[in-house]
């Protein structure tokens, strides 16, 4: 369905990678500096929810990741925020602690509504989407 996607949050963030072999943090592509678009999409069909960045100097995708129950989301600094999965650690250096405090609001409450077994958590995460949008969630 084209329209079962809508974003939940967006800001701007330096997308990186962490090398073990260099044990730094590099772009996630090389050579490809800069910041990117980062919005969290929900799928509404499915209630899932996925990281997508887009770089604001090229449009190239840089980063299309889904979301998984029990993801460790960790807010390293106001501004760099990381994850990981069983192959790589990924961060976000965002432009602002506004615009990391938007994303992290809405990565937890993807977390929360997919680890959450609610029958009725379609219907709580549709009512929640609009107060995600305005920055205005508070999640207890």
């Amino acid at each position: 369905l084209p329209y079962s996607e809508q974003s939940i949050c967006q800001a701007r963030a330096s997308v990186m990678i962490y090398d073990d072999t260099s044990k730094k943090w590099v772009p996630v592509k090389p050579g490809q500096q800069g910041f990117s678009r980062i919005n969290i999409y929900h799928n509404t069909v499915n209630n899932s929810f996925r990281v997508v960045g887009v770089k604001l100097q090229d449009q190239q995708v840089v980063i299309n990741y889904s979301i998984v129950k029990g993801l460790k989301y960790n807010q390293a600094t106001p501004t760099f925020h990381q994850w990981r999965d069983a192959r790589q650690v990924y961060g976000l250096n965002f432009a602002s602690k506004e615009e990391a405090s938007t994303f992290s609001t809405a990565m937890l409450f993807a977390l929360n509504v997919l680890s959450s077994q609610d029958a009725d958590r379609k219907y709580c995460c549709l009512g929640l989407i609009r107060g995600i949008v305005k920055c205005s969630v508070t999640l207890i």
